[in-house]
């Protein structure tokens, strides 16, 4: 698979929960190329390498909301438990207990995307600040030419011939 691919691949399998972007273990293990079980029982052995904001279970609202914004997320099934997620740090821990070839090629390409992502965030943010500083602008120079016409008006208003009205609405005032 070209490395785009993957990388598109990846790119769909990072979810938002809990205003976190996360990836389950399901998509790791896929990933990895390991059964979900054995990605999680080394987890387990290692979850002091885990700490909630590493790694969480979802609710079960959680994962029926994760169903139904994705079609390809399977049915939960006969799974005893939830599935777990990890957060990006999460995932940066797991090369560290999944020590293969492949988990170190797909833990890079995976933070680069993370890393992508965030970059994205940033130039949205750059862009609403630039945005925000242009309707400033605008603003103001409407107001100066507002400014402009009225005192201009004023200026012309005394030189109306008799019985002619100013164009435009008139003020009850």
């Amino acid at each position: 698979m070209n490395q785009k691919l993957v990388l598109t691949k990846i790119e769909n399998m990072i979810y938002v929960v809990r205003g976190q972007k996360v990836m389950m273990d399901s998509d790791l293990a896929e990933l990895y190329e390991v059964e979900v079980k054995r990605l999680n029982e080394q987890v387990k052995r290692n979850l002091d390498r885990f700490p909630n904001d590493f790694m969480f279970e979802l609710t079960y609202e959680e994962w029926r909301q994760l169903q139904s914004s994705k079609d390809e997320i399977g049915e939960h099934g006969g799974k005893r438990k939830l599935p777990s997620v990890f957060t990006e740090n999460g995932v940066a821990m797991l090369s560290s207990v999944l020590n293969s070839p492949k988990s170190i090629q797909v833990n890079i390409a995976i933070m680069r995307i993370f890393t992508k992502l965030r970059n994205f965030l940033l130039l949205e943010n750059q862009m609403n600040d630039r945005m925000g500083k242009l309707e400033e602008n605008t603003s103001m120079l409407f107001k100066i030419v507002f400014e402009r016409l009225d005192s201009i008006e004023e200026d012309i208003t005394p030189h109306l011939p008799k019985g002619r009205s100013k164009i435009g609405l008139k003020n009850k005032e």
